[in-house]
């Protein structure tokens, strides 16, 4: 999830915080990490907190990846509970662990060495912080590459454009725009997504859709193929249709 300067803040950390915390953070959709643009990351910090994040010290962050990760992999002990469960097993103990709804550790990394960066299944939310819009889209790429492509990313923004930019550069068959993302990916009664708990990650996630898995994957669909009328056939010459692509890319 991209939140960028542009945000309503309040809006985005409820509606993070409420798809982060369903079902203790097990469906695919919950907000794995989020990347904040530096103007705006401290005040995100803030409305996570009213929503009932703990931001984790240095101290409490390696005793959290130790507890979640000390065999190399993620631990079965830790998925599918809550924060404070989680918070004990890790042996966190200041009296604001008690009252959290999730935990928020910070990120500067991605990739094995820094497990945070990667699937939780839990209550725990990675935050990182950027420059501005660009280097989130790039750090976001990273993210997928690592673990996620072809699934989604979330932008709270009110740039229409930067949703489209994520969309035409980043390996995701889905742009959740200010939406709760657990939920937005799923369909939504105002969004139009199909209903469903399985998404296709087209071929970045080595499968044969890019949609939401719906009754119309189910359908054998017969078509009866007639030639067109001449005056609606019009063949594209073969610039039309590789010439953008050659003056691109010769060399």
């Amino acid at each position: 999830m991209i939140v960028d300067e542009t945000a309503d803040i309040d809006d985005a950390a409820a509606k993070i915080a409420c798809s982060k915390i369903f079902d203790n953070a097990t469906s695919c959709s919950s907000e794995n990490s989020v990347i904040a643009v530096e103007a705006v990351a401290d005040a995100l910090l803030e409305a996570f907190a009213r929503e009932g994040g703990l931001l984790l010290d240095e101290e409490e962050t390696r005793r959290l990846e130790d507890e979640m990760f000390g065999d190399g992999k993620l631990s079965n002990a830790i998925i599918a509970k809550d924060a404070a469960t989680i918070a004990a097993l890790a042996g966190l103990v200041r009296p604001e662990v008690d009252n959290a709804r999730f935990l928020i550790v910070t990120e500067s990394n991605v990739g094995p060495e820094h497990p945070f960066s990667g699937e939780k299944l839990s209550p725990v939310l990675t935050f990182y912080r950027v420059a501005d819009f660009d280097a989130a889209a790039q750090l976001a790429a990273r993210i997928l590459e690592y673990q996620g492509a072809g699934h989604s990313i979330g932008l709270h923004s009110c740039d229409a454009t930067r949703a489209l930019a994520l969309g035409q550069t980043l390996p995701v068959c889905r742009v959740i725009v200010n939406q709760a993302h657990c939920f937005a990916t799923g369909g939504s009664y105002d969004n139009a997504l199909p209903f469903s708990l399985s998404m296709g990650c087209g071929s970045w996630g080595g499968n044969s859709i890019s949609d939401n898995l719906n009754y119309r994957h189910f359908l054998n669909i017969t078509r009866v193929v007639r030639p067109l009328p001449a005056e609606r056939v019009r063949e594209p010459t073969d610039d039309e249709l590789f010439g953008d692509y050659r003056r691109r890319h010769r060399q």
